[in-house]
């Protein structure tokens, strides 16, 4: 299921795309990835909060496929700074083009929705805002501010962009003291120019170490998707590189094209394959490791803030 839940009524969602020839037609969806579409009392219930606060969801903005599972619990993941990208990853289904105005009562409604639903562990994401002098930091920081105040037992989890050429961005979310802190890599080095072409792995790598050598204590989180042609040596060696940059967690989950012009599917990863990558992450040292078809960055993410907790627990001297 790849339904664009939002459209984005009136323009286009991907102007830099509409003149590119269509990718492959992906191949069949095997079992283990096909998933029910939403229509639970509860996931309409969550919708029309996030449209009376005129607030954004990544789950839908990326059309993820965890959406109905995810909403039926009463959990999203807040998506702020807007709803337009001002990159065009090959493989992201977020609108991109002239950003949004930035909402002064955003974070305050963030922290409104927290409540209402009476969140015990909430993710915030955002587009990438390439136009403003922080890259979003500061408004990432009132929003975790605003949530502390409204929602104090509440923890919190940030999926950020990478700041790239914004001095000092860094800083301003890490001393708001996020829980965790997510930075997705998204893919292995050699395929970054072709699916994810606005950023640097370096420059993604270099964050997740700078927020330990600014706060020990908060938690870092990188994703992979697989399925796009990169091999297992790869991956292993993603997985050093994270533990060189001392990164708590690693999410692997299959990629899944979201239209015609975005990147191809190169193959559907088996269950076994994926166990078998969470085996090895595991053996590098991980904290936490969620590695299966349907795994996504915030999926669960309440869950496995518990058991990071426990995990850094028990490795205490």
């Amino acid at each position: 299921m790849n339904i664009d839940l939002k459209p984005h009524l009136g323009k286009e969602r991907h102007p830099e795309k509409a003149h590119r020839p269509d990718s492959a037609a992906p191949p069949p969806r095997p079992d283990w990835i096909r998933v029910k579409a939403p229509n639970s009392t509860e996931y309409l219930e969550t919708r029309e909060l996030m449209r009376g606060l005129n607030l954004h969801t990544v789950c839908e903005e990326a059309s993820c496929p965890n959406i109905g599972e995810c909403w039926k619990q009463k959990h999203a993941t807040f998506m702020i700074l807007g709803s337009v990208c001002t990159r065009a990853c090959a493989f992201c289904n977020v609108a991109t083009g002239k950003p949004d105005e930035l909402d002064p009562h955003e974070p305050s409604h963030v922290a409104e929705a927290v409540a209402k639903m009476g969140l015990h562990h909430v993710v915030i994401t955002s587009v990438d805002r390439d136009d403003l002098d922080d890259g979003g930091a500061q408004h990432f920081a009132e929003v975790i501010s605003k949530i502390r105040m409204t929602s104090s037992e509440c923890s919190i989890e940030i999926l950020t962009p990478d700041f790239m050429k914004k001095t000092g961005a860094i800083e301003i979310v890490v001393a708001a003291r996020p829980d965790v802190f997510n930075h997705n890599l998204e893919t292995v080095p050699r395929l970054y120019p072709t699916i994810r072409p606005g950023a640097r792995y370096f420059t993604s790598l270099n964050l997740l170490k700078h927020v330990k050598e600014l706060d020990s204590t908060i938690f870092t989180k990188s994703g992979l998707m697989v399925g796009l042609g990169e091999t297992r040596e790869e991956i292993a060696q993603v997985m050093d590189d994270l533990r060189a940059a001392d990164v708590d967690f690693l999410t692997i989950g299959q990629y899944l094209q979201p239209t015609p012009k975005h990147a191809a599917i190169d193959r559907y990863v088996t269950p076994d394959e994926f166990e078998s990558y969470a085996t090895l992450a595991r053996a590098k040292g991980f904290l936490m490791v969620s590695s299966s078809p349907l795994t996504r960055s915030s999926h669960h993410a309440g869950d496995d803030f518990k058991k990071l907790k426990e995990a850094r627990a028990s490795k205490a001297p």
